[in-house]
């Protein structure tokens, strides 16, 4: 019998015969799958024990998917250039997995759907049901396609803003979230950068042999892509992780933070240039306006509005820079003659005709590139959409698209209105600014690429969506000196 007072070891354990021979049977078994299989299975077994830890650790904090999802969104696509992976699959997985883990988490209490009870949700819902109803449209020639698109749609956003809403329910939480993405965003950077200096790995140039180049390679120059999906979305994400990382700069007291956002800002914006994407500058003009405005600082939107105005003019009235090519590609999208800008007007005005009859549009999965797969003979799978709302426009229609604008429209005003009149705490005033600023570029960038609807910019949209329109769950209430105090100060700063 072993004393109570010792401490039992993993050798102690090991002298036990029934121990040992699990132990060495499951080592001769192993090694048995491996001769049999090859190294995979053996790689497996490997990853095996951290997997069920994760699996553990999901269970017992379900708010771990939603943080995992983030991490997806950002490495899924640029890892199925190495590896074979179904990106949807997985991100399909680990999202319903974290509803499960929610339920299980209160097995034998009654799971708290309560915080989800919000009007981001109905709309939501909403949209997703519209996009169900495209499923029906006469016009729609494949099931497949539109099985494909609606998770990128719709089915994603109602999903995370329910976990969102449910899952995130502390600052501490926001914190956590805003941290790994502005440290996704830098790893991106940093592999942007490598790009740019040392050139591409054989991975990423046998995905741009197999007809990415025509889009990523001009005039001999490689737009860089990072690990993200392409050159668009790298440019747009950091961007608008950007304009997030600026603002909390901004507003940061902590010297060590402070360091921290003004590199993943810098080295964003940097990586705004390196992509090429141009339509990319609008997320910092129209993301930092925003800012200026939601702090009803007169000094502070003047010197802002100022500021971003001399950007203006560098752009469209001067020539400076052109010595650059970043920055030369970036002045093309202030030139309304632009070849590429003349060619996606045409585009419009031959979609144009042929949605004037159909109001629900030509099915959800049917226009764009990625509708060759499913329906490469199809009018609108021939018919280069770009934009965002251009796309919605064309699978959804007339009515879909309004409804979209309906439902971003509505988050930012009501957003809006909260940050500037509602939420007291000072802090989280700054991470809401922070998120609509970034959300409202994010927004007017769409038009010219579609931004919106990819990873990993579409799930930080998604979760910033549940929580802009939740603050009062997060609000801290203030002494009723201090509310006179600040009512105060904002009068005399808009005075």
């Amino acid at each position: 019998m072993l004393n109570p007072f010792e401490r039992t070891t993993g050798s102690d354990r090991m002298r036990s015969p029934v121990n040992l021979l699990v132990m060495v049977s499951l080592l001769v078994l192993s090694a048995l799958m491996i001769a049999k299989l090859g190294l995979t299975i053996g790689l497996g077994l490997l990853i095996l024990p951290f997997v069920s830890a994760y699996f553990y650790l999901l269970f017992l904090y379900p708010v771990i998917g939603i943080y995992t999802a983030v991490f997806f969104g950002f490495t899924l696509l640029g890892l199925a250039r190495y590896v074979d992976l179904q990106v949807g699959l997985l991100m399909d997985g680990i999202l319903f997995l974290t509803f499960i883990a929610l339920i299980f988490n209160k097995f034998y209490d009654k799971t708290e759907w309560k915080p989800a009870k919000k009007d981001i949700t109905i709309l939501a819902i909403i949209w997703f049901g519209y996009s169900l109803f495209e499923l029906v449209n006469p016009e729609s020639q494949s099931v497949a396609a539109w099985a494909s698109s609606i998770r990128g749609i719709s089915l994603y956003m109602l999903l995370i803003i329910v976990l969102t809403l449910i899952l995130v329910d502390t600052n501490k939480k926001i914190d956590y979230i805003i941290y790994l993405w502005a440290g996704l965003s830098l790893l991106a950077s940093i592999k942007g950068v490598a790009q740019h200096l040392w050139g591409v790995d054989r991975f990423e140039q046998a995905w741009l042999d197999a007809g990415a180049a025509q889009t990523h390679v001009l005039f001999g120059k490689l737009r860089i892509f990072s690990f993200l999906n392409d050159a668009g979305q790298f440019g747009a994400n950091q961007a608008y992780s950007g304009v997030v990382a600026l603002i909390l700069f901004f507003e940061e007291k902590d010297w060590r933070k402070k360091t921290f956002f003004i590199i993943v800002a810098l080295l964003g914006f940097y990586g705004m240039l390196l992509s090429g994407t141009r339509g990319a500058i609008s997320i910092p003009i129209v993301g930092l306006g925003t800012y200026f405005i939601l702090k009803k600082n007169k000094m502070v939107m003047l010197s802002g509005f100022i500021a971003l105005v001399l950007i203006f003019v560098f752009f469209k009235f001067t020539s400076i820079g052109d010595g650059n090519e970043q920055i030369r590609r970036m002045r093309t999208a202030f030139d309304p003659n632009d070849p590429s800008f003349q060619v996606r007007l045409e585009n419009q005005r031959i979609l144009k005709a042929y949605l004037v009859t159909r109001p629900f549009g030509g099915g959800l999965g049917q226009a764009g590139v990625k509708a060759k797969k499913y329906v490469p003979n199809g009018f609108l799978s021939n018919i280069a959409t770009d934009s965002w709302y251009v796309l919605i426009w064309a699978e959804q229609g007339i009515v879909g698209l309004l409804l979209h604008l309906f439902i971003l429209f509505y988050i930012v005003i009501k957003s809006g209105y909260l940050i500037m009149n509602r939420i007291r705490d000072p802090i989280l005033k700054i991470k809401m600014s922070a998120l609509l600023a970034g959300m409202a570029g994010v927004m007017v960038a769409s038009y010219g690429n579609a931004v919106l609807g990819t990873f990993p910019t579409s799930i930080t949209i998604y979760i910033s969506m549940a929580l802009l329109l939740n603050t009062e769950k997060f609000d801290t209430p203030l002494p009723e000196g201090k509310i006179k105090i600040i009512e105060e100060q904002e009068k005399y700063l808009m005075n």
